[in-house]
Order: structure tokens, then sequence, then C-alpha cells
């Protein structure tokens, strides 16, 4: 047994080794790519421009059930995380190496919010690992509230609608803090893919 163990942990070692040889390059040029999207705009800046904007809407004024909506769909685990959620990363690793190809990113709302922030959604190795960048310093000055605010504010909808209160204003002639079940499931499915799941097709 405790050559077993030893031969498995010989094996884990040298994966761990060349997993790092393979993907320092593009750790070192997904850095760049941080370094330089925060240098261009600060993220206090960039953050302060999306709140100045008439489409944004403090947590408080966004409706519990969207909110709830949003986690379910997006990231369960996201009042536990900090940027980065273990479980959904090692099921997009697994995903991906079965394909041979990025095919799921395993990203979390802050992830993603960093993604909307600063980056193109090719879904290229480097810009993820900038993303990872900007989702670790986004957690560490904002809260998981105002994270959330800012992310429902930036996100796109379909039919030119960037934000919830763009969204159900577009959609339903309401208020986000209003917003009911069936319509919270309808917009959460938009995120995933505008053209598919408009909720003006619905």
């Amino acid at each position: 047994m405790k050559k077993l163990f030893k031969r498995l942990l010989a094996v884990l070692l040298v994966a761990v080794v060349v997993f790092g040889i393979v993907a320092m390059p593009y750790i070192k040029e997904g850095y760049a790519m941080y370094k330089q999207a925060v240098t261009d705009i600060p993220i206090e800046q960039k953050v302060d421009q999306i709140r100045s904007q008439d489409a944004y809407t403090p947590f408080e004024d966004i409706s519990p059930v969207f909110i709830d909506t949003l986690l379910q769909s997006e990231d369960r685990r996201f009042y536990q995380h900090f940027a980065i959620d273990p479980i959904s990363l090692v099921r997009a690793v697994g995903a991906n190496i079965f394909h041979g190809r990025l095919v799921q990113g395993g990203s979390t709302i802050t992830q993603q919010l960093a993604k909307n922030m600063y980056f193109s959604f090719d879904k290229q190795l480097e810009r993820k690992v900038a993303e990872l960048f900007v989702a670790f310093k986004l957690e560490s000055m904002y809260t998981k509230d105002e994270i959330l605010a800012i992310y429902c504010s930036l996100a796109y909808f379909g039919q030119n609608c960037y934000g919830v209160k763009e969204a159900a204003g577009y959609y339903y002639s309401t208020e986000p803090l209003l917003l009911d079940k069936q319509q919270s499931a309808e917009l959460v499915r938009a995120l995933k893919a505008p053209s598919v799941y408009n909720p003006s097709t619905m």
C-alpha cells in the first residue's frame, strides 16, 4: 500500500511540474495583459465609471428573486469562494481535457465581471489568466454584494440592453426590484446566449 501511495505521489508531482512548465508562458502573458489593462484604466476608476452610468443599479434595488436565480444558474458558491470556485474549475478542466480544447471556463461571477470590464470574449488561455488577476483584485477591494451589483449593471441581456435595469424596463416595463420568478428566470437564461434565449422571443 505504501509503495502504491508513493508511486501515485510521484506521478502527481511530475504532473504538477509538467503543468507548471507548460502553463508558465500563458501565466506570464496573462499577467502582462492584466497589468496593461489596469494601468490603462485602474479598477477603481473602471468601477466608478460603471456606477456613474444610468444603467447602474445598487444591490438593494435588485429583486432578491433575480439574485437567487442568477446565483443558482451562474455561481452557486459565490458567497463561499474567493474569486475562483475550485469545484467548477476542476469540472471545467475535465471537460476541456475530454474535448481536447477550451469548451468550458468554470468562471465565477467575479471572473465574468472581470471579463466584462476589461477583456474580449475570446476563449484564450492568456485572457483567462488576466481575468483571474482582475477577479482576485475585485474580491479584495469590494464586498460580494457590491460585486453582484456591478455585474448586474454591466451584463448583456440582448436587444442592446446592458444591465438588469435596462433589461427589466425593455422586456417587462418594470424595475429590477420588482422582477418576479419567471421574469428573473428568462433574464438569467438570456445571459448565456442573448441571441438564442432572448426574452422577447419566448
